[in-house]
């Protein structure tokens, strides 16, 4: 027997609700309670919850459609999964280059997050894994830290800096002062901080404002990767970011 998915009831109608107002905007509450099969008290609770947080608003017809806090998640998710779609190719053909795994990272919940990847086929490589969490201070995941305000970079950090090995910069005040070099130089190179026997370059990849949206990397093993291929991962990470920011509207 397939074990249920551990849900949380409420939220669950919730989104059916949230739902069911995006397919037929302007639906009233009788509507929307019939169509899902629910007792109108249950759904008025919904949609005020929903409309407090701005998900829905009343029409001056009485019935509800989608609020402005839609907007935001929309923007989000078409610049992330436009992201992912334009990225990907490009993150192919630097790949097959370097016959190194190539990540594509963003900040989510003040952590690195991978949301695409391309792995050569050679049995010695960095296993690369979509939904993996890196901290932000250890490791090429620094690139998306160091193009923050530094007071948005402060409210990123934990106030204990976790230790993976013993490059990993745990300081603050050596932090800081890397973040700034990377921003200066527009890439970061990490040796060995989140594993002695890995290593990576990472640039930023912009979006249409100019901000950093995310980030690329390679990432290789540290006993075939010489500081000259490093230098060469860089220009063609460069290459391939500018290439990827153009695509989402830079």
């Amino acid at each position: 027997m397939t074990d249920k998915p551990d849900i949380i009831q409420s939220v669950d109608t919730a989104i059916s609700v949230l739902m069911e107002v995006a397919k037929h905007p302007g639906s009233r509450l009788s509507d929307i309670a019939r169509s899902l099969g629910e007792t109108k008290p249950r759904i008025l609770r919904m949609l005020r919850t929903l409309e407090h947080r701005g998900m829905v608003q009343k029409t001056t017809k009485g019935g509800f459609r989608l609020g402005n806090a839609i907007l935001v998640l929309g923007t989000a998710a078409s610049t992330q999964v436009d992201l992912v779609r334009i990225a990907s190719p490009i993150m192919e053909d630097v790949g097959q280059k370097v016959n190194e795994t190539v990540q594509l990272r963003i900040i989510d919940n003040s952590e690195a997050l991978c949301i695409a990847k391309f792995e050569p086929t050679r049995d010695l490589r960095v296993h690369a894994m979509i939904g993996r969490r890196r901290p932000l201070h250890a490791g090429s995941s620094k690139v998306l830290l160091a193009f923050l305000p530094p007071q948005v970079q402060k409210q990123m950090l934990p106030e204990q800096l976790s230790r993976f090995t013993a490059r990993t910069i745990t300081h603050p005040v050596r932090l800081a002062a890397q973040l700034q070099a990377i921003r200066k130089d527009g890439y970061c190179i990490s040796r060995g901080e989140v594993s002695d026997q890995l290593v990576s370059a990472a640039v930023p990849v912009l979006a249409f404002d100019g901000s950093v949206v995310a980030s690329l990397n390679i990432a290789a093993p540290a006993f075939r990767t010489q500081e000259d291929d490093l230098q060469r991962f860089v220009v063609l990470l460069k290459d391939a970011a500018q290439q990827i920011s153009k695509g989402i509207g830079w």
